[in-house]
């Protein structure tokens, strides 16, 4: 017809519109030719630029950020030889969050996490779980997405993601790399960048991704900043921190880059010095101001060691500079909502919805913001529609979970208790529900029940102050003093400021001191 678009620019074209499947099969077509062939219609360099665009598109299938992709399995946490302090001075330790307290409420008012730290308003990777003390506690704490980071170690979800991503190449792999030559490819600057990217993220394959790094930094003569922000990476996966560090500053001497700020703060938060992170961002922030990302970091951190005031002040600086940022906006609404001040945190997430997020957490937070806001006409349908857009039984759990204290507040205590129960069929780890049941079974005089949902919820998340004191009351009441005290100690440790537990601890002591 005269008018097919030629093969290599129709693949090129797949490739700008993100068609990653029909660019890499056009570009294997391509590949598969004579060489006499693809010269004669193409030109010379058209192998080499066939071979650059699929790897470059195969890459691209599995890619993710590896700034904001951050967990910590158990091989990371437990067995850490980075600790700098065992004891680390007050307001300098995430893995103290308690020790800076910044004016935030209480765990009586904002529920925490098991390290200690309040609840975020943005699910992000490093608010998903805390640092679990002991082997046996993080073997234990529930595999879900509120409270637990995965089992095995990040190494070996990498590994994962690499080995999934062959699928999109029944033959075998596109490349291999036992028989690949990388000081040729290094000599070659722009097939060995997609080449890295290939082998870093596809093949997942570090020590090669860092051979052909150090190979092509070299041939650079050490003046090109990505090859050493590259290496910087490789060394990250490899746990090499303190190298990695090296690295991250050298290509900022080179070259002044947000990505290399985040990548070199990202080093200081996984060695626990949050207050080198928070320089690391500010300096940033005097070379490029109203940059949204680094303030946004700055927030984060602030967050995580509880100083709520201040990361709330972060966070208006990032709608500020951009005010259509869905974690600032979820995170202010949030810590309006457990500062007591319902209403204005309904004005942010119904923001949210005008911007058009459209999912369970939203809607579910919008029908507590109406129920303590007293808008009492729209807090079954919230609660309904968070029902319908619910994508796994965790979600579900949360929305009877909050049903259920909806019901307690107007007084069903029978609507509470099947909530409750609800809650525990679609998510059998959900301490806050074993906790609530005991309470309304202890109103009910089943006192054998109560005990044993208490051990349950007190065993399930040992970092909440609640389970803990509601058994010492508990086996108080029943004359088992012993226990009581050791419930009262546990309670005690997990909320310091926990005035009711204080005066039970009192009473006790002077029982003992009776005896």
């Amino acid at each position: 017809m005269g008018l097919e678009l030629e093969p290599l620019f129709q693949a090129w074209s797949y490739f700008r519109r993100r068609k990653w499947d029909q660019c890499s099969d056009l570009c294997s077509q391509l590949l598969k030719k004579p060489p006499g062939e693809q010269v004669a219609r193409l030109g010379r360099a058209a192998g080499a630029a066939a071979w650059s665009l699929k790897t470059r598109a195969l890459t691209e299938m599995v890619y993710v950020d590896e700034i904001d992709m951050d967990q910590e399995g158990i091989a990371e946490i437990v067995l850490d030889e980075n600790a700098i302090a065992q004891v680390a001075r007050p307001g300098t330790s995430l893995k103290l969050p308690g020790t800076s307290q910044g004016g935030g409420p209480s765990p009586a008012v904002r529920p925490v996490t098991q390290s200690g730290r309040p609840i975020t308003g943005f699910v992000r990777p490093s608010t998903q779980s805390g640092r679990p003390s002991t082997m046996e506690q993080a073997i234990r704490t529930p595999r879900t997405g509120l409270t637990a980071r995965p089992i095995t170690s990040a190494s070996g979800r990498y590994g994962r993601l690499g080995t999934a991503s062959m699928l999109t190449n029944p033959d075998g792999p596109f490349i291999n790399l036992s028989r690949l030559n990388l000081a040729k490819y290094a000599q070659k600057p722009k097939l060995a960048k997609a080449l890295f990217e290939y082998i870093f993220h596809h093949e997942n394959d570090v020590k090669n991704a860092l051979d052909l790094a150090a190979l092509a930094t070299e041939h650079a003569q050490f003046k090109d900043w990505w090859w050493k922000v590259q290496i910087g990476k490789c060394y990250y996966r490899l746990g090499l921190y303190r190298e990695a560090e090296k690295q991250f500053k050298s290509a900022l001497k080179q070259q002044d880059m947000v990505d290399t700020i985040l990548y070199l703060a990202k080093v200081y938060l996984r060695l626990d010095q949050p207050v080198t992170a928070l320089n690391v961002f500010k300096q940033g922030l005097d070379r490029f101001p109203g940059e949204v990302t680094l303030i946004c970091g700055i927030a984060r951190i602030y967050e995580e060691m509880n100083n709520i005031s201040l990361a709330a002040e972060y966070y208006k600086d990032v709608l500020k500079q951009d005010n259509t940022h869905v974690e600032a906006i979820a995170c202010i609404g949030s810590n309006h909502f457990y500062s007591d001040q319902p209403e204005i945190a309904l004005r942010f997430y119904r923001r949210l919805l005008q911007m058009g997020v459209h999912n369970c957490q939203l809607f579910n937070n919008l029908g507590l913001c109406c129920f303590y806001a007293q808008q009492y006409d729209m807090i079954l349908s919230s609660f309904e529609r968070a029902l319908f857009l619910a994508e796994n039984e965790e979600e579900t759990a949360d929305v009877w979970y909050n049903l259920g204290h909806v019901a307690v507040g107007i007084g069903d205590l029978n609507l509470a208790y099947q909530c409750f129960r609800l809650t525990l069929i679609n998510n059998n780890d959900y301490a806050e529900a074993y906790n609530n049941l005991a309470v309304l079974e202890m109103q009910k005089g089943h006192i054998e029940q109560a005990r044993a949902l208490l051990q349950t919820a007190s065993s399930l998340a040992p970092h909440m102050y609640e389970p803990h004191f509601n058994f010492a009351l508990l086996s108080e009441k029943v004359g088992d003093l012993q226990r009581s005290y050791t419930a009262a100690q546990k309670s005690e440790e997990a909320f310091p400021g926990h005035v009711d537990t204080k005066q039970l601890l009192q009473q006790l002591k002077e029982h003992f001191a009776m005896l």
